[in-house]
């Protein structure tokens, strides 16, 4: 298969996922309020808001790699990153702003990614979550593809926790 080949084949795949992640995001999210979003799991961990906020940072750390400009207030947005503070009524971004940006992000990262060259996708990525010394730009669309499945999947176990039933049944 040609490098151009695999490069659009590598695209669709991750756009097909960048997708599948909003679907999930949508559905998990349907009919949960502000404040509903900011209620924790009495075991301890983060709440919708945060994990909201967090896909949405991490979309902003990223989409400057695939040439597009970050969603919502940057230094604000920040606020939800990892390793962060769980958020408080206090510190909160109100929960509608959160899921308007996630959805604006997704639609900016698809575009940049439809716009990367095979070129650009092999060529060293501006930071690496994993201090991959090796990073390229594929290999860090490819783990913002999962990390951003996996958090997706977290919405589905909070959704229960404040008492909504399943989203996927």
């Amino acid at each position: 298969m040609s490098a151009t080949l695999q490069s659009t084949s590598d695209i669709a795949v991750l756009r097909g996922q960048n997708r599948t992640t909003q679907f999930a995001v949508k559905v998990n999210t349907e009919g949960i309020s502000h404040a509903e979003s900011l209620v924790s799991p009495a075991s301890g961990g983060n709440n919708i808001n945060w994990v909201v906020g967090h896909l949405v940072c991490v979309y902003n750390n990223v989409l400057p790699a695939v040439g597009q400009p970050t969603v919502l207030d940057y230094d604000k947005v920040k606020r939800y990153d990892r390793g962060s503070k769980p958020i408080t009524a206090a510190d909160a971004i109100e929960f509608a702003t959160l899921l308007a940006g996630f959805d604006e992000a997704v639609v900016r990262f698809e575009t940049g990614l439809g716009a990367l060259t095979p070129e650009q996708l092999d060529e060293k990525a501006p930071f690496s979550p994993a201090n991959n010394p090796d990073e390229t730009v594929r290999s860090l669309m490819s783990l913002v593809a999962f990390h951003q499945a996996y958090h997706s999947g977290q919405l589905g176990v909070l959704r229960r926790v404040i008492g909504k039933p399943a989203a996927f049944k």
